[in-house]
């Protein structure tokens, strides 16, 4: 005995088709392509007019959220302490302002040249000056070389090693401080900071003899970044990519090596930042934004402080990293709009220093390539 279907299963009967039918369904299709061609012109034509105009207005806007973190969120030498400071000129360089009692004065010029902040904790070394580190701080110097690093890096082209630096009332220059990581760098250490210097100061094949008397080498120091656990790392590896980002072009640029053609901690730098890249593209989220859990595996979250933070140094990673041509890529620019309108959306709360910065940071080397 057959089962009867249920009635939403039950088939209907197809209606006849006459030479009527035949002739509507023609007219009706004829009428279908007609408006999908109309309405492919009329989206391609706007297309072609506001591109240009989109361009320009995410232009304008990182300028205005730029200029809104640099000068509307007034850090103050008697509140904040040196990690946040520093992380502010990390993002402008000589133009990051701060509020020092009753007057507003360059962080950069106020730093070195010995001004009070709790955490910028400095003395003379041997054979040059020594930046205390403070693991776990959330004001003074929490990674070896940090402040290095940062001041190798600040703005769009950092501060020249002969550049003022006030210790103990006496003078020195930023070279002593890389003289002195030079002199204490060993095997294992955390060496991301030490290694953004190395890169901006040196010539690629640099070599020294440390204070232990082992030899090294900046192939050396990015051979044991490159070794490290991104997982693991500060900031989700944004920090440790980025140094090994630096050392990577420059040493191909001074001796034209193709990628094809590299080898030793070279090789291993490039394997190790183009994974991470790739990560970074598939882990991206709808909305532009990348995971909260960097180059480990996709994530999001309601929390838009964890968005902004992720974002923001994930992207500054990539526009170290990218040519030209990829930074012009549509998952790059969706990164930017995002980040843009993060920023947007917290202008009037307040922020964790190290994502806001380097997020700042990132738009304004951005900005530098891709704006007009």
């Amino acid at each position: 005995m057959a089962q009867s279907r249920p009635p939403f299963l039950n088939p209907r009967p197809a209606p006849a088709v006459t030479h009527t039918h035949h002739q509507y369904l023609h007219m009706y299709a004829l009428i279908a392509r007609t408006v999908r061609h109309f309405a492919t012109l009329v989206i391609l034509a706007a297309v072609a007019n506001l591109a240009p105009a989109t361009a320009a207005d995410l232009c304008d806007r990182i300028d205005r959220a730029l200029a809104h973190a640099r000068d509307s969120r007034r850090l103050d030498a008697d509140v904040h302490g040196a990690w946040q400071v520093v992380h502010g000129i990390l993002a402008f360089g000589p133009e990051f302002p701060l509020q020092h009692g009753d007057e507003v004065v360059p962080a950069l010029d106020y730093l070195l040249g010995g001004g009070a902040v709790t955490g910028w904790r400095l003395r003379p070394g041997n054979p040059g000056v020594i930046a205390i580190v403070e693991e776990g701080s959330s004001t003074g110097q929490g990674h070896p070389d940090q402040w290095l690093g940062y001041l190798s890096q600040c703005g769009t082209a950092g501060i020249p090693l002969d550049t003022k630096l006030r210790v103990a009332g006496r003078d020195f220059t930023v070279q002593d401080l890389l003289t002195q990581a030079q002199a204490d760098i060993r095997p294992g250490q955390e060496a991301t900071w030490t290694l953004m210097a190395l890169a901006t100061y040196l010539p690629p094949a640099a070599a020294w003899t440390a204070r232990d008397g082992s030899k090294w080498t900046t192939e050396r120091v990015v051979q044991m970044e490159a070794d490290a656990d991104l997982s693991t790392s500060a900031c989700g590896g944004a920090h440790r990519l980025y140094g090994l980002v630096l050392a990577l072009k420059k040493h191909m640029a001074a001796t034209g090596t193709p990628p094809e053609h590299l080898t030793g901690g070279w090789a291993a730098a490039a394997d190790t930042i183009e994974a991470a890249i790739e990560r970074a593209r598939q882990f991206q989220q709808a909305d532009g934004s990348f995971s909260i859990h960097f180059f480990d595996r996709p994530g999001t979250s309601a929390d838009v402080f964890a968005k902004l933070g992720a974002t923001g140094h994930i992207f500054e990673v990539l526009v170290a990293a990218l040519d030209d041509e990829r930074l012009t890529e549509p998952w790059v620019t969706r990164a930017a709009e995002r980040l843009v309108t993060l920023l947007e959306q917290t202008d009037d709360v307040d922020l964790e220093c190290g994502g806001l910065y380097h997020a700042a940071h990132g738009l304004l080397l951005y900005r530098q390539r891709i704006c007009p």
